[in-house]
This record gives C-alpha cells, sequence and structure tokens, in this order.
C-alpha cells in the first residue's frame, strides 16, 4: 500500500502512517514497515516540504503562512516546514501577490472601488499573504492599472 501511494506522490510519514492505520493495521506493524521505509529512503519529510512549497507557490499562488498550514496539516515537523517556506523570500511572494492581483483584477471591471479592493485583499488574505503586505500589492497594483487607490491610502494611514 505505500508503495502505492508513494507512487502517486511523495507522501509524509504521518500520511503513510494514517493510510496505514486507516486499513486496520496496527500500530506496530506501521511503525515497523514504515521504519523500513525511511531506511530505504523512500520517506523525505524534508524533501516533501521543499517539493510541496515550489509547487503550491508557483502553481496555487500560496503565501507563507498557507504553506506552513498546510505543511503542518500533512504532518511535517515545524522547524523542517519552517526550513521549506523560507526559501520563498520576500520578493518571490511579492511578485506571486501582484500576479494574482492582476490577474483578479481583470474580473472586476464593473466594480465599485471600495468592493474592488475589499475583494482583492480578501483573495489574497484567503492564499495565506499577511494583510499589510496584501494592501500594500493592491494600493501599488491599483495605482499601476490607473485606479482609484484612496480607500487603501486611508486605510493604511491609520
Amino acid at each position: 500500500m505505500c508503495y502505492a501511494l508513494l507512487t502517486a506522490r511523495a507522501r509524509t510519514r504521518v500520511e503513510l502512517r494514517d493510510a496505514l492505520l486507516r486499513k486496520g493495521i496496527s500500530e506496530s506493524t506501521a511503525e515497523l514497515v514504515l521504519g523500513k521505509f525511511d531506511r530505504a529512503g523512500l520517506i523525505d519529510d524534508a524533501a516533501f516540504a521543499e517539493v510541496w512549497v515550489r509547487s503550491r507557490h508557483t502553481h496555487q499562488g500560496l503565501g507563507r503562512r498557507a504553506l506552513a498550514l498546510e505543511l503542518r496539516r500533512k504532518g511535517v515537523a515545524d522547524e523542517v516546514a519552517a526550513e521549506a517556506v523560507a526559501a520563498v523570500d520576500d520578493e518571490a511572494e511579492q511578485e506571486r501577490a501582484r500576479e494574482l492581483v492582476r490577474k483578479k483584477l481583470r474580473t472586476l471591471g464593473g466594480v465599485d472601488d471600495t468592493t474592488k479592493i475589499r475583494r482583492l485583499v480578501a483573495a489574497l488574505a484567503r492564499k495565506g499573504y499577511a494583510e499589510g503586505m496584501a494592501y500594500r500589492v493592491v494600493r501599488e497594483e491599483l495605482r499601476r492599472a490607473g485606479e482609484e487607490a484612496e480607500g487603501l491610502d486611508d486605510l493604511l494611514s491609520d
């Protein structure tokens, strides 16, 4: 079963353990099997985290906070997750946020400025971007697009 799961995609040790337990495998047998997979180099949570972060940031546009949360849910240790998420630097995260705002902005043509700002910031928040960065990126992208960002200026001046 572990081979089949690993053939589809890389998995964390916790994911494999949970799958074995769901199939009725005893805890001791599961640990024995996973120990063998560990020794064979087939389970590597650090490598999994690195690939996961790169993929989800690039293709889903997730920010560091969302990436860390996903890794925690997958059973990756906090220090391993932190190291993997650190590979996404401020500049890369900000650029990906800009791309997301530009894409979303194209769909908000007939919407008033306040609603537009709210929707753009909310979209970034759902993707795990920090509030301050979300406001800053939205303001800059609205200005770049030649639109008003006064509502954001008022929010950020407080």
